[in-house]
């Protein structure tokens, strides 16, 4: 529960910041949940990664987004599915490991919030570049559930950075 409040502090904050300079926008990253093993390039969720996925959507149920993207696999929009759902939104694909689709996202969902949905190694990558410095590494296989938050105003140029666990 402390986690759930401490996310809607974190977003509220945001939000004033935001308030404050229209121009700055809030990715919010995360890495797939847990995934089967019914294939070997792209397996669906796992039942506990469904579940995950639920929580996760109960998590951001009252955070405004304006968009919710996921990579091409399977696990990835079965993570977002249940978010978009919920803000009656499309999964749109977005490919990773490049600047200009980042890039483009922040000029596109200026001053918003949205989420994306990555993997071990997309997600921290991601952090990476709107940080404009490499600063997380890679997830472990094994880790599920961390939350990036990153606000800013363009690729580099950071108001925050915040990391949660659901």
């Amino acid at each position: 529960m402390k986690i759930y409040l401490l996310l809607v502090w974190l977003l509220a904050a945001g939000w004033c910041a935001q308030a404050q300079s229209p121009s700055l926008t809030t990715f919010i990253l995360v890495r797939h949940a847990e995934k089967a093993t019914n294939h070997p390039t792209d397996p669906d969720l796992s039942e506990k990664g469904r579940e995950r996925a639920l929580r996760l959507a109960e998590l951001l149920a009252s955070t405004s987004l304006e968009a919710v993207y996921s990579t091409p696999f399977l696990r990835s929009w079965q993570t977002a599915e249940p978010v978009a759902l919920v803000k009656q939104l499309p999964v749109l694909r977005y490919e990773p490991f490049k600047d200009e689709v980042i890039e483009a996202m922040i000029k596109k969902h200026q001053g918003k919030t949205i989420l994306l949905v990555g993997h071990s190694n997309t997600t921290p990558w991601t952090a990476n570049l709107l940080l404009g410095k490499k600063e997380l590494a890679d997830f472990a296989e094994s880790e599920y559930g961390t939350v990036l938050m990153v606000t800013v105003a363009e690729k580099g140029k950071v108001a925050s950075l915040v990391t949660l666990r659901y």
